[in-house]
């Protein structure tokens, strides 16, 4: 599946985001959050758009509480760009895939 979103959890998050080739976005998030479900399709687009350059994972923020504490997240939806590793970049709230584009591009 093109631009294929990978569904992440504290288990897998180290091998999937820290030792990650690509940069990689990743989307704290939970069931019950309005704002989250508003961004969810910009970021099907983004996952499309940016096949091969960017990788793009979502956290369930109730379900992996471990990593979104290590994270500090406290507001959702939050994105957090990681790069070798690092977070380079860090968004929060719903906003366009091409805002989300222009915030996170330099690192690209």
């Amino acid at each position: 599946m093109a631009g294929e979103m990978i569904n992440l959890t504290d288990s897998n998050f180290s091998d999937e985001v820290i030792n990650a080739d690509l940069p990689v976005l990743v989307d704290f998030w939970a069931v019950w959050c309005g704002p989250c479900k508003m961004i969810e399709p910009e970021i099907e687009k983004l996952a499309s758009e940016k096949e091969g350059v960017l990788k793009i994972g979502r956290l369930n923020v109730d379900e992996n509480r471990d990593t979104a504490i290590k994270y500090g997240i406290s507001s959702i939806p939050t994105l957090l760009l990681f790069k070798d590793g690092q977070v380079v970049k860090k968004l929060i709230g719903a906003m366009s895939k091409d805002r989300i584009l222009n915030e996170i591009s330099s690192q690209l």
